[in-house]
């Protein structure tokens, strides 16, 4: 915005320039240079221009609007209620930070694997899906300040014995979302991974009996319980530390001030308890403290 305002402002002492050099009387040389600091001005103004149009966060103020991506189908964080409202925990913070920042959210829904590849692909600004920091992701994307965080839940059936750690989960089978940080998990302890689109097709499977466990957060898993409470489902094991839950953007200098103003609002909602109760609206406890 910043931008656009010095933008106008070249341009309007350019005009008063050529204006002042049409009406002058002075020497030749004289409006000679007037005319190199006319073209100087110019050039200024094209780079301003050209700098504002690289700018993330710029291109955003300019249009009003924030695409943001998110899956749609993962209650708590995010899904349709009855009269098919988008609702949920990511939505709503996305809608808090898209007011802080003064413009519109536009969210775009899809399967977790493709949300990452549309973000690299400019299809969308950000994605507010529950994103969990982990360095392999930081290689590719670079990240805001974290504004949850969540502990991992190793999840089985209520009869099963066989599974009670993380470790146990050599050579048995899981249900994850593709490309997860859970499904990644679930791998290195040598589970044998089911791709799947949602946490309610996922739970399924580990009632059916056709998969032995699932990954995914413990908060979620506690949703689900609210809504299905005789579901035959247990959690035998925790992560020891919480992950932070971040927003990924795509890396390099052009989304440096937009990560700067997202940081701002997180921190503003934060700071007037907007955050907190979002939390305890979806989730019935605040996962916004470390």
């Amino acid at each position: 915005m910043k931008k656009k305002i010095l933008a106008l402002f070249l341009a309007s002492v350019m005009t008063v320039g050529v204006l002042a050099g049409c009406g002058s009387s002075e020497s030749g040389s004289t409006e000679a240079e007037t005319g190199e600091e006319t073209a100087d001005e110019a050039a200024q103004e094209a780079d301003e221009t050209a700098e504002a149009a690289d700018d993330q966060l710029a291109s955003i103020l300019e249009a009003g609007e924030i695409i943001v991506a998110l899956e749609g189908n993962w209650a708590p964080w995010s899904y349709h209620d009855e009269d098919d409202n988008l609702v949920g925990f990511d939505a709503d913070v996305a809608r808090a930070i898209a007011a802080e920042l003064g413009v519109e959210v536009t969210f775009v829904e899809g399967d977790w694997d493709s949300l990452l590849a549309g973000l690299d692909a400019g299809r969308y600004d950000l994605v507010v899906n529950g994103v969990e920091y982990t360095e392999e992701r930081a290689e590719k994307y670079d990240f805001t300040d974290p504004y949850a965080y969540i502990r991992t839940a190793l999840i089985v059936r209520s009869d099963n014995e066989d599974i009670a750690s993380f470790e146990d989960l050599d050579g048995k089978t899981t249900a994850n979302s593709i490309a997860s940080t859970y499904m990644d998990l679930a791998e290195s302890y040598g589970a044998e991974v089911t791709g799947v689109d949602s946490l309610d097709e996922t739970l399924e499977l580990v009632l059916s009996g056709r998969v032995d466990a699932t990954l995914n957060a413990e908060v979620s898993y506690y949703d689900y319980m609210d809504v299905h409470p005789d579901a035959e489902l247990k959690i035998v094991a925790l992560t020891e530390e919480a992950s932070n839950v971040v927003i990924p953007t795509r890396k390099g200098d052009d989304s440096a001030s937009l990560r700067e103003a997202i940081n701002e609002a997180i921190a503003t909602i934060s700071e007037n308890g907007t955050l907190s109760e979002i939390s305890i609206q979806y989730f019935g406890s605040d996962i916004t403290q470390e």
